[in-house]
């Protein structure tokens, strides 16, 4: 049986990205109920908005689901015993030291992935005690790894230094792009952008339909002095891009982001402004449609590209 199934008690090892403001209980619940694993992404959430966001969650769906939560954020301590009181079992940790938490969390019987960028960390995961390792390429959109190891390139370099289960996390967004990180190591995929042209995504309709109309240099990954995340190109983006010409320092970079630049962007749809957070397969990505349809198209499409591998 695959590994990531069996540890997540899943049908397909389909795991949704935790995305902040784009990932609520609605399409945490759309893709636990088609079969893979929906995650609530609690960066963006203040505590009490998280522990409502569980409750409907358990409301949507009786099939396993979790919580992703990033560890350079505030309210951290709230947040991870909200997880803890409402009966959370599964937890994508990321953007922090593995150790901090997971032992924690697995002595109130919660199952702990921890998303790295590249072998070091996955060596301090294993060490962390960790039950799962996202490897994430730097196709992906988001906080992303400062090194650029591709998604081909990393994963089969971390699947050959570890032996728990690994997911695949970066340029994944169809059946071909599933088979192929599994092919090269992985036992499950983790996959964000396409879920955000969803019609559960809780992203503003703005920012879905700026997805769909993507282009292969729609993105960049930038601001790595302050932490390296992968923006679409628009007016904000060429401001960081002026600031590095006129040899901005951290904190003018810091200035220039500001706060609330993500939820301007992907949650209330300012385009010009705002933070619009997306991986490269975006520019792969053309229809707005329901969760279960996408979870579909993925397995369908990776069964008959598995079929052909067979006969070569």
């Amino acid at each position: 049986m695959n590994r990531i199934n069996e540890l997540f008690g899943i049908k397909y090892p389909i795991i949704q990205g935790g995305m902040i403001w784009c990932s609520g209980w609605e399409l945490a619940s759309a893709v636990s109920n088609a079969g893979g694993l929906g995650l609530i992404g609690s960066g963006s959430m203040y505590p009490d908005v998280l522990r409502a966001q569980i409750r409907k969650c358990k409301n949507a769906t009786y099939k396993p689901f979790g919580v992703n939560i990033p560890l350079l954020y505030p309210d951290i301590e709230e947040h991870v015993n909200i997880i803890i009181e409402e009966g959370v079992k599964i937890v994508f940790t990321s953007a922090g030291s593995p150790k901090k938490y997971t032992a924690k969390f697995q002595s109130h019987g919660i199952k702990v992935v921890h998303v790295i960028a590249n072998k070091k960390f996955a060596l301090k995961c294993v060490e962390a005690g960790v039950d799962a390792i996202v490897a994430e390429g730097f196709e992906a959109g988001g906080h992303n790894g400062a090194e650029e190891i591709t998604t081909m390139c990393l994963v089969p370099m971390i699947a050959d230094a570890i032996d728990i289960p690994l997911i695949a996390a970066g340029g994944i967004g169809s059946g071909k792009a599933m088979l192929a990180a599994m092919v090269l190591g992985a036992d499950g995929v983790q996959i964000g952008s396409r879920f955000i042209a969803s019609e559960e995504c809780s992203a503003h309709i703005n920012f879905k339909n700026k997805v769909v109309d993507a282009d292969e240099g729609a993105t960049d990954l930038t601001l790595k002095e302050v932490t390296p995340v992968r923006l679409m190109k628009n007016k904000f983006y060429d401001k960081i891009q002026d600031a590095y010409s006129n040899n901005a320092s951290k904190d003018e970079l810091k200035q220039l982001l500001g706060k609330g630049r993500a939820k301007k962007g992907m949650f209330e749809g300012d385009l010009d402004e705002g933070e619009l957070e997306v991986g490269q397969v975006s520019a792969m990505i053309n229809t707005i449609i329901p969760v279960a349809d996408i979870i579909s198209e993925i397995v369908q499409e990776f069964d008959v590209e598995k079929s052909k591998i067979s006969t070569l």
